[in-house]
């Protein structure tokens, strides 16, 4: 049975149908593999103040069109969300150095630093921590300061020495004072204008009154033993009045405040987010001064928090391009499509071994045509045999038009055609030729 000519409309609609296939499973796979991931991150302080910056870092990602987003987790505390962080809940946090379970945590960035700060009253004859014997002390914060009273009263025996430990809400800091309720105070903030504000309003001042910083002159053991802090140099006049206070840099204790992220997390995708956050860095330091103490995680194996993988590989400018990654496979994907191309064609002839080809086929019929036509007795079988000619010249044509590679050529034809033909008229003429013949 011949085959039926594709209009050329129909030919046209297909062709677009298939483009517009191709195009549109193209720009699903581009979306779907640039789609950015949103991670989810713990937050909280007393103040809200990690919570505004962090927000702020993760309205400009959004802005940016960063491939990495946050989603905020607010939380009371950085203790609350240490804690989110160690069961599970989130995939980054802020947290700091001496809070919390961090032993699936590494770096990402480090968001501030916070400093250990022991004051005294102005007029106060505590000039160091031996003389706050049988004093009670004031804990600002409270149960997220107390890995460093519990450090202080180890390193400097206070126990012994009757010294008592108060936690006092930040609203409550200015009557307890007030009232004599306690003689000094502890609290850790960032040495950012904010907070030394905020230090100086609880203290009565006047141009010859200040409060009193205390040193913690063993910090620089206390680190060695506790590697969450570090030994740290209050500069001179970090409070201002005059005198400058302190008169002289001061030595204390330092902890940070860290972005972190879980262990498991994708190295490439760590390096994408914190190269989206230094970035947002840069351009929201002018409105938010405090992000000037963000700094690069460090990169050393033996660090108190190390850097995760991807962190690192981003700080030390070793992170894969899309090349570095996808190179081999965009060299050998059209190698092995190839293959396996040929591998299907060599399959699929071996499945058709011994089927006649669609040339060959009508060749056959018509070769086969000339051996019934020379052993044929009767009229009527000439007719029936010109009658499948005609079909198997019908069928050719149809494929020539179509445009198929298998049909046979007009030569071919014509030349088969005639000598069936002849054969024909020839066998007509010795079947007459017969006794008995009509």
């Amino acid at each position: 049975m011949g085959s039926i000519a594709m209009p050329r409309w129909l030919r046209i609609v297909l062709v677009a149908g298939v483009v517009v296939l191709v195009t549109g499973a193209g720009l699903f796979g581009y979306r779907w593999y640039f789609r950015p991931t949103t991670l989810t991150i713990a937050v909280g302080s007393l103040d809200g103040e990690a919570t505004r910056l962090v927000s702020a870092l993760a309205s400009r990602l959004t802005a940016t069109n960063a491939p990495v987003r946050l989603k905020l987790v607010e939380t009371p505390s950085a203790v609350e969300a240490a804690d989110l962080f160690s069961s599970n809940k989130t995939d980054l946090a802020v947290v700091r150095g001496d809070v919390g379970d961090l032993s699936q945590a590494q770096a990402v960035v480090i968001l501030a630093h916070a400093v250990v700060l022991l004051v005294a009253p102005p007029g106060s004859s505590i000039g160091d921590i031996a003389d706050l014997k049988r004093a009670s002390v004031g804990v600002v914060g409270g149960e997220i300061n107390r890995k460093v009273v519990d450090v202080l009263i180890k390193e400097y025996d206070l126990g012994r020495a009757n010294v008592t430990f108060r936690n006092l809400a930040p609203a409550e800091t200015r009557r307890a004072l007030d009232a004599k309720e306690v003689r000094a105070i502890l609290l850790v903030v960032p040495l950012a204008e904010k907070y030394l504000a905020l230090l100086r309003g609880l203290f009565p001042q006047n141009p010859k009154t200040a409060p009193v910083l205390i040193p913690i002159e063993a910090a620089g053991a206390i680190a060695e033993k506790q590697r969450a802090y570090e030994s740290f140099d209050v500069p001179k006049g970090t409070l201002r009045g005059s005198p400058p206070v302190p008169s002289d840099d001061l030595t204390t204790l330092r902890v940070s405040f860290y972005v972190v992220a879980r262990k498991k997390l994708d190295n490439d995708l760590v390096g994408e987010l914190t190269e989206a956050l230094m970035k947002a860095r840069r351009d929201l330091l002018g409105e938010l001064p405090i992000l000037g103490q963000m700094s690069a995680a460090s990169t050393d194996s033996d660090a108190y928090l190390p850097a995760h993988p991807g962190a690192a590989a981003f700080y030390n400018g070793t992170q894969q391009s899309f090349l570095d990654k996808w190179g081999n496979a965009i060299f050998l994907a059209p190698m092995i499509f190839g293959g396996l191309i040929s591998v299907l064609a060599a399959g699929w002839k071996f499945v058709r071994t011994g089927e006649p080809r669609n040339r060959e086929e009508a060749l056959d019929s018509l070769y086969a045509l000339g051996d019934r036509i020379r052993a044929t007795q009767a009229e009527t079988e000439l007719s029936d045999i010109e009658r499948e000619i005609d079909k198997v010249l019908q069928a050719q044509r149809a494929r020539s038009a179509a445009g198929e590679e298998n049909a046979l050529d007009v030569t071919t034809l014509n030349v088969a055609a005639h000598r069936l033909q002849s054969l024909i008229h020839d066998r007509r003429i010795l079947l007459a030729a017969q006794p008995g013949a009509k």
